[in-house]
């Protein structure tokens, strides 16, 4: 098993917070969850970057996902810094490494795609509409100065696949969009999964918990599906993808 550890980089980002002992632990373990998810995702963005690269991207388009990538680690050391900050440490088992989707099976402008819109217009925009109504919600201090920092860069990251998408899908022919629609009923299924996983509704911290950034689970929930319907599907839709069908018929492949 591997062990992150990020004591030491997370002792000098530590906010100021203020003093709950009856939410001291349900805070330490949300903060240490994100500082998990957060620090692993960068992966992700590597793996994306290589695949671009292969394509033939400008070295520009490589720079800025190559970012993401270390932005997603100073993530985790922050969500890290808050584990500290409430008395915890930030120090957990690594998310499990599991292999990049290559999708060897299809060509390498639909494989990387494929990884575009998973990552950018799906996982990352999911995490703008959650991250961004925690922050609405969080009083002004410094842990919301933190929440904003990381907010902003995820706001980063969705953009790049919205702006990326367009430029993309014209390299490819006109059934591309096709085979695309198709995959989405494997990635909307997959994103409805894993974020139901992490969004139990059964989580209902006290009203004060929004100081620590700790949300109610069926909030959470209704504001993940209002992402899909009022947000990705539409922008999907906008470029030529059945995003509408694929999201309407995703439940069975669950």
């Amino acid at each position: 098993m591997t062990i992150l550890d990020l004591r030491a980089e997370a002792q000098a980002h530590k906010p100021r917070l203020p003093y709950l002992p009856e939410l001291q632990e349900m805070a330490i373990g949300t903060w240490r969850g994100r500082m998990i998810n957060e620090h692993g995702s960068a992966r992700v963005f590597e793996g994306l970057a290589k695949q671009l690269e292969r394509l033939g991207l400008d070295e520009a388009d490589l720079d800025r996902v190559r970012s993401f990538a270390a932005e997603e680690r100073k993530h985790g050391v922050l969500c890290g810094a808050v584990v500290e900050a409430l008395g915890g440490q930030a120090l957990a088992p690594a998310l499990e490494v599991v292999p990049f989707p290559k999708h060897d099976e299809v060509s390498l402008l639909e494989g990387a795609l494929r990884n575009l819109i998973s990552i950018s217009c799906l996982s990352e925009t999911v995490a703008v509409a959650l991250i961004g109504a925690e922050r609405e919600e969080m009083p002004d201090g410094e842990l919301k100065e933190l929440l904003t920092t990381i907010y902003a860069e995820e706001c980063g990251h969705a953009n790049y696949g919205w702006r990326l998408l367009p430029k993309l899908l014209a390299m490819g022919d006109d059934t591309l969009v096709d085979r695309l629609s198709e995959y989405l009923l494997v990635a909307f299924a997959h994103l409805e999964r894993h974020e139901l996983a992490h969004l139990p509704a059964d989580v209902v911290p006290p009203a004060e918990g929004k100081v620590l950034g700790l949300c109610n689970g069926l909030d959470a929930r209704k504001l993940f599906y209002a992402a899909i319907e009022q947000i990705i599907v539409p922008g999907l839709c906008q470029h030529g993808l059945k995003a509408q069908w694929a999201w309407d018929n995703r439940t069975q492949l669950r």
